[in-house]
């Protein structure tokens, strides 16, 4: 069993009892009592779960709560099955040598959790959690952009973190958006849109995974017009405003369609 599907079973069996100790998840998942240390540290610093002295259990709400993550998690549990396809898909795009930013967001922490059993790649990203989330998995370099943190999402934003992104240059962006409409992509955090805007600047290819919910949003920010999208990857066509608008666009754009 690789890490991140040890990992998945370790969520599992928690969500599903609510408090295991290290010993049962051994026994269970067939894997040595510090494996299951090492991975229990991994996903309590993701957030995943709440670790004890001999084995782990769900997070409080109220804990949740006091770690600015409430937001974070309920984003994390709508449309979570088209969010895994979606990601799924978005990871077959990859090959060993690619260079990637990933920018944080519920589906792009699918989306690590989908690659990290990849090798040979560089994955740039402003998330504590997707860092964590690729380390723990196969062979990869990872680089963690530094900044000014917000705990809701456990990320980095702001100037240090943009300058920082403009040292990079890398093949591919993966980004998550709030809103998608006939004028391209848009948000509803400014902080979070800096970022997005910095890393596509400095790919040859954009990748947007959203969902069927984020169509004909009214976003706040614009993050990126049509023009520099290259592929989108969905769970159900774009409607048909939104469609004439990237056949429109300068350009190609894939539309990858997960059903």
């Amino acid at each position: 069993m690789r890490p991140h599907e040890r990992h998945e079973e370790i969520i599992h069996l928690v969500a599903r009892r609510g408090e295991v100790s290290v010993e049962q998840l051994a026994d269970e998942l067939k894997v040595s009592r510090e494996t299951i240390r090492r991975d229990l540290v991994a996903l309590g610093d993701q957030g995943r779960l709440q670790k004890f002295h001999g084995g782990a259990k769900l997070r409080s709400a109220a804990a949740a709560e006091a770690a600015g993550e409430g937001p974070f998690a309920t984003r994390m549990a709508e449309n979570l099955a088209a969010k895994r396809q979606i990601a799924h898909a978005a990871a077959s795009l990859l090959s060993p040598g690619d260079s990637l930013f990933i920018d944080t967001g519920t589906t792009t922490l699918l989306f690590s959790e989908a690659i990290a059993s990849l090798s040979g790649l560089t994955v740039i990203t402003n998330s504590t959690r997707i860092a964590a989330t690729i380390t723990a998995g196969g062979e990869n370099k990872v680089f963690l952009i530094g900044g000014a943190f917000s705990p809701d999402a456990s990320e980095t934003i702001g100037a240090l973190a943009v300058e920082q992104i403009s040292r990079f240059r890398a093949r591919h962006a993966f980004l998550t958006v709030g809103a998608i409409d006939n004028t391209g992509l848009l948000d509803f955090d400014e902080a979070e849109t800096q970022i997005a805007r910095a890393m596509i600047e400095r790919v040859e290819t954009v990748t947007v995974l959203a969902d069927a919910s984020k169509f004909n949003k009214r976003g706040i920010f614009e993050v990126s017009g049509w023009d520099r999208v290259s592929r989108l990857v969905s769970n159900t066509p774009p409607p048909a405003n939104i469609g004439q608008a990237i056949e429109a666009a300068a350009g190609n754009i894939d539309i990858i369609i997960t059903r």
